[in-house]
């Protein structure tokens, strides 16, 4: 009988110690909870500073720098332009192909691109051969368009050399908008669509390797933070603006591009760059107010043009001491990918982006939201076929 009280007299302790170890983590999680909210205060001034700081001394910061900035030999590459009739994508695609490349224009609206080609063709004429560019369809608001192109790409077995993810959108202004596959629209253009993308043309960037993928990001990922349980920007947490779904898009590639970057091991030799092009005067600033617009007017010296703008992502699809640095924060086991400024140095992304385990959860949200296993990378590096819920034999 004694031997029972006694051993009831312990369990009993012990269950209370279990509620006071639980109570004790609650409290300490509460007040990380805290202090985190603070924190994000924090580091949502100093990334408006940073994003300040680029606007008004880019140039200076840039100016050694020639333009058009001059590119190494790249007659035997073979490069995917996404969104390259217009803005940096358009400088992009035409110094690619005007120094030697084999570019494909992947865009949503190929007789615009087709017209460019001709374009260029007429103004190239008599200065060597003519521009090796071809134009395939790509509609980054339609999942299923992602993937048909990526299974047109890999049908030719041939090589892929650089991945430019270029295109993307910011509806400054505008209502919170759903493609047709159910997401938020900015973050389905400049983060689901290219994640997926990437991770389809893995067997062609295998066998051009060594090869690259290179997401143009933006300065504004320093203003934006990733909720991995409302990619959507649905719940009450936060108001949706144009601004919150850019700029968390934009960390979002970040985080997801660092996660590719370390399951890509050194020997596959494929390399996952994200760069800022600055701040430039594109297309965006036809969705600005006309208060706004004035005011690109009247700053031209501190805006960039789409030409410097495309300094930085020409730098990385193409400087032969890139790979080499990607392989150095591979070694040194740094928790985000290379990320290069506007003035092609390599520079810290976001303190956010540094964040492992929310980028870990990001990763493996975006691929249950693109319809991948989570293993699709080691499946695709072994050489195996993996199915993706989207495309097959759905149509538009």
């Amino acid at each position: 009988m004694e031997d029972s009280t006694s051993s009831s007299d312990e369990l009993k302790k012990k269950k209370k110690k279990e509620e006071d170890s639980e109570h004790e983590k609650k409290k300490k999680k509460k007040n990380y909870n805290n202090k985190k909210g603070a924190l994000g205060w924090v580091e949502w001034l100093r990334g408006w500073m940073y994003v300040i700081h680029e606007m008004l001394f880019q140039r200076i910061m840039a100016s050694h720098l020639q333009n058009p900035i001059p590119l190494p030999p790249v007659n035997d590459l073979t490069c995917i332009v996404t969104g390259s009739t217009s803005g940096i994508g358009r400088e992009i695609a035409r110094q690619l192909a005007e120094s030697g490349a084999h570019v494909v224009m992947a865009v949503r609206n190929p007789k615009a691109a087709l017209d460019l080609i001709q374009k260029w063709q007429n103004e190239w004429s008599g200065m060597g051969l003519p521009l090796n560019i071809e134009v395939m369809e790509l509609d980054l608001l339609s999942l299923d368009s992602v993937v048909r192109f990526a299974e047109a790409y890999n049908a030719r077995m041939g090589p892929l050399h650089v991945l430019i993810n270029n295109a993307g959108i910011f509806s400054i202004g505008e209502p919170q908008k759903f493609s047709k596959d159910g997401y938020e629209e900015h973050l389905q253009v400049n983060h689901l669509a290219p994640a997926l993308l990437s991770i389809l043309l893995l067997p062609s960037l295998i066998r051009g390797s060594p090869s690259r993928i290179i997401n143009v990001n933006s300065v504004m990922h320093y203003v934006g933070f990733v909720d991995t349980e409302d990619m959507n920007l649905v719940s009450s947490k936060r108001k949706f603006t144009s601004l919150v779904g850019y700029s968390s898009s934009k960390l979002a590639q970040v985080m997801f591009s660092s996660v590719l970057h370390k399951k890509l091991p050194v020997e596959s030799g494929i390399n996952v760059v994200c760069v800022s092009p600055g701040i430039v005067h594109t297309n965006v600033a036809r969705d600005l107010s006309k208060f706004v617009q004035a005011a690109y007017g009247l700053i031209p010296y501190f805006i960039f043009s789409p030409q410097e703008g495309s300094r930085s992502t020409l730098f990385a699809a193409t400087d032969p001491q890139v790979p080499e640095y990607c392989e150095l924060l591979k070694a040194d086991n740094w928790p985000v990918c290379a990320f290069l400024s506007q003035d092609c140095r390599p520079t810290n992304p976001s303190e956010e982006s540094h964040n492992v385990e929310t980028s870990y959860k990001l990763w493996e949200k975006t691929l249950e939201m693109v319809g991948l296993p989570l293993d699709v990378v080691e499946r695709l590096l072994e050489g195996e076929q993996v199915a993706c819920r989207y495309g097959a034999d759905s149509t538009d």
